[in-house]
């Protein structure tokens, strides 16, 4: 065997095995926890939301879980293309390969420091790219848009409920 035949050769294979195992996606998970990617979103959560959070942690927990139920709610609302869409999107940044390609960086989004989530979405929101633009305010609206959805979030933005429909009992 040549020299140059086994290199060509053990760079082919090693392509192959990388390929292979970025494509590789076990079944570890149940396909309702999967398909909502509370993980990543928990993720993304503190970020868009930095500010209207609560400080104590007990309530910064529950307000996230709470946000995270009515995203999965509102992604059952969402025309079944812009779900087609979002999942793509999160299947991309959930593997190595697809966040390489997004952020520059194969670190996984829940090994990075809140600063390089920020510097990761600011790259995509000024970005030459329409894609990236995108997908920065379709997450941040979804998100957004979820948090002020549930009523008890209601008071950050002194905004009341409309009494008008009510019927008084008087």
């Amino acid at each position: 065997m040549k020299r140059r035949t086994f290199i060509t050769g053990a760079f082919a294979g090693t392509a192959a095995l990388a390929l292979g195992v970025n494509l590789y996606s076990p079944t570890l998970t149940t396909a309702s926890d999967d398909i909502h990617h509370r993980v990543l979103f928990s993720v993304f959560i503190p970020i868009f939301l930095d500010g209207s959070l609560p400080e104590v942690a007990n309530h910064r927990e529950m307000a996230i879980n709470r946000t995270l139920d009515a995203i999965v709610q509102s992604i059952d609302h969402l025309p079944q293309a812009q779900q087609d869409e979002l999942m793509e999107l999160l299947d991309l940044l959930e593997g190595r390969f697809g966040l390489l390609l997004l952020s520059g960086s194969m670190t996984p989004l829940l090994g990075r420091d809140p600063q390089q989530l920020i510097d990761m979405l600011e790259s995509w929101r000024y970005n030459f790219l329409d894609m990236l633009k995108t997908a920065y305010s379709g997450l941040r609206e979804l998100i957004m848009a979820s948090y002020y959805a549930c009523p008890e979030h209601w008071g950050n933005l002194r905004y009341a409920k409309p009494t008008f429909l009510v019927s008084n009992a008087n």
